[in-house]
C-alpha cells in the first residue's frame, strides 16, 4: 500500500448479502475489493491478493474463521496484513481470543458502516506507520526500489530481478547522481569473499536495463556508474 494507491481489503463471510453490503459500501470509498465465503478461501485469496486488510468473520464452514486467522499469522509475506473480525457473538471471551491469535481489531454484527469505516481507516494507519518504519525503500517517479522486500514496481507492474542485480541497483539509486566507482561497486555487492571482474559488473547493469526497460543507470566512461532516472523508458 502506497500513498497513490488504493488499500486492498479482503472480505471473509459466509453470507453473502453481508459481503454484498460490505462490497458495495467500501467500494464506493475507493478501496479495491476481493471476497471469500470461508476460511480456507481466504487463505488462497489472501497469497494471490495481498490485502491491506482482511474483514474476517469468525462463525464459517469449512475452516472458522480464527483458525484461519491463526495460519495466516504463520505466512511471513502476509505478516504485516491488519485484520478485524467480525462476528455475531458478543462474549468478552471470544473478542480475547481473537485479539491474542492476531487480530487488530473486533467488531460485532449488525454493522454499522461508519463506524466500521473508521475502524479500517485506523487500522490501515497502523500498518502503513509500521511498513514506513521498518522499510528500506526509495522511489523515482512511478519506480519503487524496496530493499525489505526486494521487490522492484514500476507504475504498480513488478519487476523481476535476480539478487545481485537488486544489489546493485538498489545500491546506486540509494544516492541518486552520484558516480560509483568500479572498485566500490565490487567491494559493496560483491564483497572481497569473491573474486569477480569489471565485466562483471557491466554485465549486471546490462541486465538491469533490459528487464526494467527503464532508462536507470547511466555510465561515466572509464569512471563507473550512476543512477540516474528520467522516467522515460528506453524503448
Amino acid at each position: 500500500m502506497t500513498d497513490n494507491t488504493p488499500a486492498k481489503i479482503l472480505i471473509v463471510d459466509d453470507d453473502p448479502d453481508i459481503v454484498t453490503f460490505l462490497s458495495y459500501n467500501l467500494k464506493s470509498r475507493g478501496y479495491t475489493i476481493e471476497t471469500a465465503a470461508d476460511g480456507n478461501e481466504m487463505i488462497r485469496k489472501a497469497r494471490a491478493f495481498r490485502p491491506d486488510l482482511i474483514l474476517l468473520d469468525i462463525m464459517m464452514p469449512y475452516k472458522d474463521g480464527l483458525t484461519a486467522l491463526q495460519e495466516l499469522r504463520t505466512m511471513p509475506e502476509l505478516a504485516d496484513t491488519a485484520v478485524i473480525l467480525l462476528t455475531a457473538l458478543t462474549d468478552e471471551r471470544s473478542e480475547i481470543e481473537g485479539l491474542k491469535k492476531g487480530a487488530n481489531d473486533y467488531i460485532t454484527k449488525p454493522i454499522k458502516t461508519e463506524l466500521l469505516t473508521t475502524r479500517i481507516q485506523a487500522a490501515l494507519r497502523r500498518v502503513k506507520g509500521k511498513e514506513e518504519a521498518a522499510e528500506e525503500r526509495v522511489s523515482f517517479q512511478g519506480l519503487e526500489i524496496n530493499k525489505t522486500r526486494f521487490t522492484v514496481a514500476f507504475e504498480q507492474q513488478q519487476i523481476v530481478l535476480a539478487r545481485k542485480e537488486f544489489e546493485l541497483l538498489y545500491l546506486l539509486a540509494s544516492s541518486p547522481g552520484r558516480v560509483f566507482l568500479r572498485q566500490e561497486i565490487l567491494q559493496r555487492v560483491w564483497g572481497t569473499d569473491v573474486i569477480v571482474g569489471d565485466r562483471t559488473i557491466d554485465v549486471h547493469i546490462r541486465k538491469i536495463r533490459q528487464k526494467t526497460g527503464l532508462d536507470l543507470i547511466t555510465t561515466v566512461k572509464g569512471v563507473g556508474y550512476k543512477f540516474d532516472f528520467t522516467g522515460v523508458g528506453t524503448a
